[in-house]
């Protein structure tokens, strides 16, 4: 009995060994993956909030003469005329409601594709969002991929935090916590964190929807209007290139937030559906026989990152494009920025 006894007691104390060693190693992962969610979340907010919002290039904007000519001219044709002069060689393709130039009067350009004026910045904002309150910043090209990364992180710390503090949260309605000031602290802990989750949950859903369809908030709510119609999905390329178009093609920085997004924010790969004659011609080889057939049309010569979302489209040669040009003519915005480059 005696042996029976001490050999219990080994073991029973063994066992407090291994539930304080394995405690202890909980303890370990939880601040480890607390600082790392904390951090991530710190550094995505803080890219989000200091990033400065990219505004169009210099060649948007209008020379003195146009400028002049502008002021001159009565609005109207006349003054669309201007304008149609100074964009010929831009590559800009979709149009206000009435069909005209997007032009800005405050900032004197010349609106690039998927640009915006926000009136809290008072200026012209490439590939804009919304301006949002909570980093007090306009979101857009430059730190879209930041504030993705800012709501993930944000929701996977609410998680976390409410996950680790549920225990204790149950405890405190089954009067399990002893009697201080700190369960108040717990239950006020689990409440903004649950709130938040949700919170984040379906603002974090609603932007990743959007990346897959390759829309920002202000074309929901206003579909891009291109020369030949309106067309809500104009920018699509399907979701492996819409998604590689905001965070780039080398994986290893999509979960990082580090610029890596594809393009100059002022010309867009298009899916042109039924294109006009006054766009640019399509590649050799991008002519459908179907009217409603969708092909991809590079909308300006871009750099070498973005052009992969146009690989599985045939390319041409410059011999090709060139004979192209002499067909449609200099009015050709394409084709003519394709040769400068």
């Amino acid at each position: 009995l005696s042996i029976h006894s001490r050999l219990f007691g080994k073991v029973n104390v063994t066992f407090c060994i291994l539930v304080k060693q394995l405690s202890m190693v909980n303890v370990v992962v939880c601040l480890v993956a607390y600082h790392i969610f904390f951090m991530l979340f710190v550094w995505s907010y803080w890219k989000t909030i200091f990033t400065l919002p990219m505004n169009p290039s210099k060649e948007f904007h209008l020379s003195y003469s146009d400028k002049e000519s502008l002021e001159r001219e009565p609005r109207g044709e006349s003054q669309q005329e201007v304008l149609r002069r100074a964009a010929k060689d831009l590559p800009i393709y979709t149009r206000t409601m009435s069909g005209a130039i997007r032009y800005c009067d405050r900032c004197h350009l010349v609106k690039p594709d998927r640009c915006h004026h926000c009136s809290v910045c008072d200026k012209c904002i490439l590939k804009m969002d919304h301006h949002c309150p909570w980093v007090n910043n306009c979101v857009g090209f430059s730190n879209y991929k930041f504030f993705l990364l800012f709501l993930a992180y944000s929701l996977l710390y609410c998680l976390f935090i409410a996950a680790t503090d549920l225990q204790y949260f149950i405890k405190f309605w089954t009067n399990g916590l002893p009697d201080t000031q700190a369960k108040f602290h717990i239950m006020f802990l689990f409440f903004a964190a649950a709130m938040f989750s949700v919170s984040l949950s379906s603002l974090f859903g609603y932007h990743c929807w959007l990346v897959s369809k390759n829309k920002s908030t202000l074309e929901v709510f206003r579909a891009p209007i291109f020369r030949h119609r309106t067309d809500k999905n104009g920018f699509s390329l399907g979701f492996s290139k819409n998604l590689r178009q905001v965070f780039g093609d080398e994986k290893k920085y999509w979960l990082l937030p580090v610029f890596s997004s594809l393009g100059d924010g002022c010309s867009f790969p298009t899916c042109l559906v039924n294109q006009d004659p006054e766009q640019a011609s399509t590649p050799g080889g991008l002519n459908s026989t179907s009217k409603n057939e969708n092909h991809l049309f590079p909308a300006k010569p871009l750099r070498d990152s973005q052009s992969h979302l146009l690989t599985d489209t045939p390319s041409w040669s410059e011999t090709s494009a060139k004979a192209e040009k002499g067909k449609v003519g200099m009015s050709n915005p394409a084709l003519t920025m394709e040769n400068e480059t």
